[in-house]
């Protein structure tokens, strides 16, 4: 029970560490933000867990095929910000984009025999 306050509270740490990083330089606070801190987190608790290396490979692997999705996000929420979208309408426009794009990611890694739909 110990351990998994533990990840709690480590991953709790990093995240707010990070916006308050974020509310003093825009640069910094993107640059850490954009480190993959969670999947690092994540492959660091698996191993620690001793699960296989197939196991953490595999979700390095398919971390990687998830994130491409995410991209096009970071450039539509500027754009409609700053054609004037308050954040949360840009916010869930983005997110709608980002689940189709999702979708596309899917279709398109199916046809080359990877399923990422769990």
């Amino acid at each position: 029970m110990t351990f998994i306050i533990s990840k709690y509270l480590i991953t709790a740490f990093i995240i707010v560490f990070v916006s308050e990083i974020a509310k003093r330089s825009d640069k910094l606070g993107a640059l850490i933000s954009s480190l993959p801190l969670v999947t690092i987190l994540v492959m660091i608790w698996l191993y620690i867990e001793n699960q296989s290396t197939e196991k953490i490979a595999n979700h390095a692997y398919y971390t990687f095929l998830y994130v491409i999705p995410t991209l096009p996000m970071f450039l539509v929420i500027p754009y409609l910000l700053s054609k004037g979208y308050t954040f949360s309408m840009a916010l869930g426009i983005s997110i709608v984009t980002t689940f189709f794009c999702y979708i596309l990611t899917a279709y398109i890694a199916k046809f080359f025999g990877v399923d990422l739909i769990p």
